[in-house]
């Protein structure tokens, strides 16, 4: 099975986590998700992320996004190194999120997030830093691929997030830097005779050399 494009349906697998078997369709329903991987349970990198979505677990509850993460560990490494992630990020109280234990990379090598350049002791490959967003349809809105090396930014993706919920119900792209409250950009499928009407805080066309209208910026719709 070929990995997962934008715009592919999240396959109905069923996953052992460190909190049960669910089934991956059951689990997403008609929410928004972030499945996000990590290469290796009680690793540095990884343990500074996984306490970091811990903290922000409350910024993706007040969007409406389930969160679930995924490693090649299995679930008894999970519950354990779990501990280390709060202690790490000062978290009290339950553990917001799942996390997937993926020993056999099934889930992994379907959904793309395996990493050529890093293997296990075993020289079984292991999970790249993947994020990936699904929206109510269970269909891949974004997705984003780090090496191992790399940490990730969680406050990009919730920018991220912002973006794509934005823009799944309003006709506005969210230009370059953009951030919740900044001005948006109005899709170029919108006619010039429909902005009043989608846009009553206005359009401020720009100029350019090319005397085209097509940069054309709207404050964010409500």
């Amino acid at each position: 099975m070929p990995p997962l494009n934008l715009g592919d349906e999240m396959p109905n697998m069923t996953v052992v986590t460190n909190e049960g078997t669910i089934k991956m369709h059951d689990f997403l329903a008609d929410s928004w998700a972030i499945l996000f991987s990590h290469p290796r349970d009680y690793t540095p990198v990884c343990t500074t992320e996984l306490g970091r979505a811990c903290t922000l677990a409350p910024e993706f509850a007040k969007r409406k996004v389930k969160m679930i993460a995924l490693s090649c560990d299995d679930a008894d490494s999970h519950n354990g190194w779990i501990k280390d992630v709060q202690s790490h990020a000062n978290h009290k109280g339950d553990f917001p999120y799942q996390i997937i234990a993926d020993e056999s990379r099934e889930v992994a090598k379907k959904l793309g997030m395996i990493d050529p350049d890093e293997s296990a002791a075993a020289g079984m490959p292991l999970t790249c830093r993947a994020v990936m967003i699904f929206g109510p349809d269970k269909r891949l809105k974004l997705s984003m691929l780090y090496p191992a090396t790399t940490g990730r930014n969680f406050t990009e993706i919730l920018r991220v997030i912002d973006s794509l919920q934005l823009t799944a119900t309003k006709k506005v792209a969210t230009p370059v830097d953009w951030t919740v409250g900044s001005k948006c950009m109005v899709v170029p499928s919108v006619k010039k005779e429909e902005e009043a009407g989608l846009f009553p805080k206005g359009v401020e066309t720009l100029d350019v050399p090319s005397g085209k209208g097509y940069l054309r910026m709207t404050p964010q719709p409500e």
